[in-house]
């Protein structure tokens, strides 16, 4: 999003298009100006759009100078060629366009100033003000001599009463010549009134104002407009009435009654009311543009000032741009320093002229010639050192072993293509890299960094480490040689012995396992015949107490002889174990599978079940899988044989819940746990610690555990396992087989546990003898 923003602008203050755009900006906001000042009324319409094509065209041009003058600040900083002549070009420019522009601006500040006062004339003022005064004074005049006959109206409706009020209203209003006559009480009730139109009576109510002053015994006065005021549409002018009020108060010759008050309403004459009319409407219009007179100044000048401005700005957007041309043959010359710094060779500068800049750039590329014959020399070198590299690569790669090289600071410099298939890791891509990198990338390598560091930093000259991995594939072993070279480097050469060391102890096992069955199973069938007769030859004729003897001891040699036969059968099938068939399996399901063999078995251990339902499939051999559980549940349930009351625990869960790499199934029971020194050879072949059994059943699980290339160990419930932490007798509160499987997709995943489970989870592994 930034870059795109950036590009944006670089194309908007770039190129011609502002330039262009500029000029249109300027020359409209010119035009708009010298058409406003012909037309106040036109000018005040206009100004927004005035000010804001002068304030576009501000932005436009502080947009390109703000670019230049960064672009040029960076240069200076950087002290690049051609910086400092571009300062002071732009510096000139900028004092010889400010200084004649500056002297303008004040004397066509004072010229607008003093041109906008001359459109008011101050005679004109005073004479419009004047008249004004004078029709004021002839209404007050005329005002003042209807009050006094209002008030002799009034004297003679005193003693008028209320149901001959309005004919005497009638008569005095033909009389005095009034539009309108009428009698109100206080309270604003009419008791009589009488009007010329008949249309329209009694159109203006008695005011709180007259109701006051009559109280006071003063009159009220004043101009009303009337209802049938218009405004002719080409003169301006009204052609309506306005109407002269009086209000005086009248005796009344009860004290007691409520007061009155005569109201009369008198025409102006239309002459009169014309001329009032025609200087209100000219002195309005004069007042208009008096008011105007100042924000048209300050309007004039805040364009004067914008166009100054643009021209300042105009000017040093002018000085940048041709100051750019200017030493543009510097530029070039700094540009094709930069590209041989680079590598470039090849570069050659357009000559700007015969000038001094054309010979510098002459010598330049005359420079650039002999660089690159030089150059052509190194490359030939470069490729037979390159060749001595290809042939020593060649040999690394048809090695079956993997090497390293390190340099003195343990970065890798050279590895073979053994050596990423052994470790599951792309090498080539940490060329140059320290080994911690590869190891937080990959943290399965951190036991091979954690076992070769400490040869490496004493600079030990020879030396070998077996080193155990937990990979991708499963438990790996490396037997690891190391050199410390002349120059302070390492040359690491390894293999990866897991199956040559598994194919040796499976082999050892298997022929033991083999010779023992062959060697027991041989004498077993001549015992039980030659018991079986001695107990059908003997027994009737023998004295009941002796038959008893006879009969116990022999039904014990043919039950140890079956007892062996299974034994032997257990040998043999441990010696000749088929090849695995992995298929996708649901472990939960065969779980219950096999559960449900031991449902009616009348036993005192309940069995439970926790299994993570959300667990995924794995690859495995469902019918081994199938042994693997029968055998450890077996086992649990022989060690609570003793116990009233058991439990049995099997639960399923992802090792890690984050990216389930590996499923965990833990079979926990209630023994008496497992004695702290079995734990070493726990999962090898005829340890047992129950009086009865081969001793097979663990290992037969182990080695089903192997070939699918997983995991297990064994903890006491209380602790885990540790010799140094269990007590003497080993009785702990039942124990917990623990196995770790591959999912179905890990082969196309890396192992993300941390380097502290792992170590955790290998220690437990070598201390059990597990895989």
């Amino acid at each position: 999003m930034k870059r795109l923003v950036k590009q944006f602008f670089n194309r908007l203050f770039s190129g011609s298009a502002p330039i262009i755009s500029l000029i249109i900006l300027l020359v409209a906001s010119l035009y708009l100006m010298s058409g406003a000042t012909h037309n106040s009324a036109q000018f005040s319409q206009q100004f927004s759009v005035l000010l804001g094509i002068n304030a576009l065209a501000a932005i436009l041009l502080v947009g390109l100078i703000t670019k230049n003058l960064i672009t040029l600040i960076k240069q200076y900083r950087r002290r690049q060629v051609g910086s400092r002549l571009t300062a002071k070009l732009v510096i000139m420019f900028v004092i010889l366009s400010v200084t004649p522009v500056s002297v303008v601006y004040y004397f066509s500040l004072d010229f607008l100033q003093r041109g906008i006062d001359s459109w008011f004339d101050v005679r004109v003022e005073k004479a419009l003000s004047d008249s004004l005064e004078l029709s004021k004074a002839s209404l007050e005049e005329r005002m003042n001599d209807l009050v006094t006959d209002v008030k002799q109206q009034a004297s003679e409706l005193v003693n008028t009463t209320d149901g001959l009020v309005a004919l005497k209203l009638n008569e005095l209003r033909l009389d005095s010549k009034a539009s309108e006559l009428t009698l109100f009480h206080y309270s604003g009730h009419i008791i009589g009134s009488s009007t010329a139109n008949t249309r329209q009576l009694i159109t203006f109510g008695l005011k709180e104002k007259t109701v006051g002053k009559a109280r006071k015994g003063e009159p009220d006065f004043g101009l009303i407009p009337f209802s049938d005021i218009s405004v002719d549409k080409n003169s301006g002018i009204n052609k309506g009435n306005i109407r002269i009020r009086i209000a005086v108060p009248v005796a009344s010759p009860d004290p007691v009654a409520e007061g009155r008050v005569l109201q009369a309403l008198y025409p102006v004459t239309p002459r009169m009311n014309s001329l009032a009319t025609t200087v209100q409407i000219a002195f309005s219009d004069y007042n208009e543009l008096t008011y105007l007179r100042t924000p048209l100044k300050y309007s004039f000048i805040l364009t004067l000032s914008l166009v100054l401005m643009l021209s300042i700005l105009s000017a040093i957007w002018a000085a940048f741009f041709y100051a750019r041309h200017l030493v543009a043959p510097v530029t070039n010359l700094v540009k094709g320093t930069l590209a041989v710094a680079k590598g470039d060779y090849t570069i050659r500068l357009p000559l700007p002229g015969n000038d001094d800049l054309g010979n510098l750039v002459r010598s330049f590329n005359d420079m650039m010639h002999q660089l690159t014959m030089a150059r052509e020399s190194a490359e030939l070198s470069q490729q037979q050192l390159e060749s001595s590299h290809s042939y020593l690569q060649g040999v690394l790669a048809n090695l079956t072993s993997g090497v390293l090289t390190l340099d003195t600071h343990h970065n890798l410099i050279t590895s073979n293509i053994t050596a990423s298939q052994i470790l599951a890791v792309d090498l080539t891509d940490y060329i140059d890299k320290e080994l911690e990198l590869i190891v937080d990338d990959h943290t399965f390598l951190y036991f091979f960094l954690d076992a070769i560091k400490p040869h490496l930093e004493n600079s030990d000259k020879q030396w070998t480490e077996e080193i155990t991995l937990f990979a991708k594939e499963g438990r790996q072993v490396i037997m690891c040689r190391g050199t410390t070279l002349p120059d302070g480097g390492f040359v690491i050469v390894f293999d990866d012995i897991t199956q040559s060391l598994q194919s040796q102890r499976n082999a050892a096992w298997g022929e033991v396992a083999r010779r023992l069955a062959h060697e027991i199973k041989n004498p077993l069938t001549p015992i039980q015949l030659s018991a079986e007769r001695l107990r059908h030859k003997y027994l009737n004729t023998m004295p009941a107490e002796d038959a008893e003897v006879l009969d116990r001891s022999t039904n014990t040699i043919v039950q140890q002889v079956e007892t062996l036969k299974q034994m032997v059968k257990a040998f043999s099938d441990y010696a000749r174990m088929p090849a695995v068939e992995l298929k996708t399996i649901d472990l939960n399901s065969l779980i219950s599978e096999v559960l449900d063999l031991y449902q009616d078995t009348k036993t005192n251990v309940k069995i439970n079940t926790q299994l993570d339902n959300t667990m995924p499939h794995i690859e495995a051999d469902i019918n081994r899988m199938r042994q693997l559980l029968t055998n450890l549940i077996k086992n649990a349930l022989e060690a609570m044989e003793e116990q009233t009351e058991g439990e049995l625990i099997i639960t399923t869960e992802c090792a890690k819940k984050a990216a389930c790499h590996y499923v965990e199934l833990q079979i926990k029971d209630t023994g008496p746990g497992i004695p702290h020194n079995m734990f070493s050879t726990l999962f090898e072949p005829y340890i047992t610690s129950k009086p009865k059994g081969s001793g097979l059943g663990l290992a037969i699980v182990k080695k089903i555990v192997e070939e699918h290339g997983g995991v297990l160990w064994a903890e006491n419930n209380q602790s885990p396992l540790n010799a140094q932490t269990m007590g003497t007798n080993g009785n702990q509160s039942g124990a917990t087989i623990f196995i770790r499987l591959p999912v179905v997709s890990i082969k196309n995943k890396k192992s993300t546990d941390s380097p502290a489970a792992q170590l955790d989870l290998l220690n437990k592994g070598n201390n059990n003898a597990a895989t």
